[in-house]
């Protein structure tokens, strides 16, 4: 009875005025083969994060969305919201 444990992410979502994009990780867990649990977890990425450590496709995701208009844009909402 082999038990292996894999995680995924499995879904994206692009959500909010600045395209903050939501990616969520399912772990997957098998025994012999057959999947007998999986649980979620998600991280969220907004417009001025950097996204080095992430994989190719989440970065091409995000070089699709988080345009210069789309990061000045937040920025400037991050800006007016400091005390």
């Amino acid at each position: 009875m082999a038990l292996t444990e894999r995680t995924i992410i499995d879904k994206y979502e692009v959500v909010g005025p600045f395209k903050h994009i939501q990616c969520r990780h399912a772990t997957v867990i098998e025994r012999d083969g057959v999947e007998i649990s999986r649980s979620f977890s998600r991280h969220v990425i907004a417009p001025s994060d950097d996204v080095t450590g992430e994989p190719q496709e989440v970065q091409a995701l995000v070089a699709l969305m988080h345009t210069p208009e789309v990061i000045a844009a937040y920025e400037a909402h991050v800006a007016s919201q400091e005390v």
